[in-house]
């Protein structure tokens, strides 16, 4: 029997742009935090449309940092949806807070604002709404509920970019916002991040806090106008982007629009053909006056409809050479989560309906319009094999 070819879930978009910038970093000599993440930043900023954009080498890094110029101290409480990766929540536990988890909104994936004000207390310090797959969270109930708690909002966006919320680019709506450049972004930098934020004080305490709270342009101190003298105002972190992965993210920031048309193709694609078959739930976009980056497209399956769960569709799916993931394995769910802060199964119903029916399919800008084929085909073949109407057609016609 002839192997098909895979598709992977994920294939990253590396042209020859990204390849020069890099080669000319390590022609320059000078890799590490330097110029070309200076640019990085300049761009990034222009094209969000913020004032202070702050690379650093994770999402989860600018997470950290956003929480540390709020002050959050041992004691604190911040409010995170369950349904999101780890480090939206870990990042609270470097400070000896408690993240307090969250459901999410009927039928969606997204933060569940009404459950989290239930949860709010005289320890609730800050917020962290997570636009899952780059659907934007509805951050005006997110900035209500803020406003009448007193709690700072720090947006979770390592999906967001570029998402628009109501006309306003993700990184612009809240007082911080973090994004992550992992390898499966829509924007990649291999390993990074960034932070972005129009408040001054923020920028000047994030831009010493990141390399270990040294005063000034210290990155610079081995150039020829620098100064070996420096002064540490802070015990900061080591948490900055160096030059040879910046500038991939020079390179990728001018390929977003490129990128984000491809991923709506694509997704375009896949709702015409899924929303018309009564197994499947297309993904949420985020509504008329908002825009999703498409980072991830899940879709969610009625395993009522026909004779196969999530994980069994999962395991047809990767025999035919369809790579796929899910997002996510709610926090609750895991054995951190339950040890240290009592969560169990039950918990957050919503959230764990989203998670037991979803799959999140490949969509990346260099997938081929044949493998969007494919993708399609075949996950209706497998949904239609393992329909009972199907089947019971199948057996009168034999």
């Amino acid at each position: 029997m002839t192997r098909v070819p895979f598709i992977p879930f994920h294939r990253a978009s590396i042209g020859p742009e990204e390849i020069e910038a890099v080669q000319k970093v390590l022609a320059s000599g000078w890799l590490t935090t330097g110029p070309v993440a200076q640019e990085f930043e300049r761009n990034f900023a222009a094209y969000i449309g913020c004032k202070h954009a702050l690379a650093v080498n994770s999402g989860t890094a600018a997470l950290q940092l956003a929480l540390d110029v709020i002050g959050l101290v041992p004691g604190d409480e911040v409010l995170i949806p369950t349904y999101t990766f780890t480090a939206t929540a870990e990042v609270v536990t470097y400070y000896g807070a408690r993240p307090v988890l969250c459901d999410s909104v009927p039928d969606g994936f997204n933060l569940d604002v009404s459950d989290a004000e239930r949860r709010i207390t005289a320890k609730t310090r800050a917020i962290i709404p997570v636009h899952v797959a780059g659907e934007p969270c509805d951050m005006e109930a997110v900035q209500a509920l803020a406003r009448r708690h007193h709690l700072r909002v720090i947006e979770d966006a390592a999906h967001a970019l570029p998402s628009t919320y109501r006309g306003r680019r993700i990184g612009t709506v809240s007082e911080l916002t973090a994004f992550s450049f992992y390898a499966t972004k829509t924007l990649t930098t291999a390993e990074g991040g960034m932070l972005t934020t129009d408040d001054d004080n923020y920028a000047r305490r994030i831009h010493s806090m990141r390399l270990h709270g040294i005063s000034g342009h210290a990155w610079n101190r081995y150039a020829r106008e620098g100064s070996w003298y420096y002064e540490v105002e802070n015990a900061g972190h080591k948490l900055n982007m160096p030059d040879v992965l910046a500038a991939l993210g020079v390179a990728q920031v001018a390929k977003c629009d490129r990128f984000l048309w491809r991923r709506r193709t694509i997704a375009a694609r896949y709702n015409a053909e899924f929303s018309a078959n009564s197994a499947f739930e297309v993904p949420p976009d985020g509504g008329p006056s908002s825009l999703t980056s498409w980072h991830l497209y899940i879709l969610r399956i009625r395993p009522h409809r026909f004779g196969l769960d999530r994980n069994g569709f999962i395991d047809a799916l990767k025999l035919a050479g369809i790579g796929t993931s899910v997002h996510f394995i709610p926090l609750h769910l895991h054995p951190y989560y339950q040890r240290a802060y009592g969560y169990k199964l039950g918990d957050f119903p919503n959230a764990e309906d989203a998670y037991s029916r979803c799959l999140s399919l490949p969509i990346f800008p260099d997938l081929t319009d044949a493998e969007v084929d494919r993708i399609i085909a075949t996950v209706l073949r497998i949904a239609g094999e393992h329909d009972p109407e199907y089947q019971a057609g199948k057996a009168v016609s034999a």
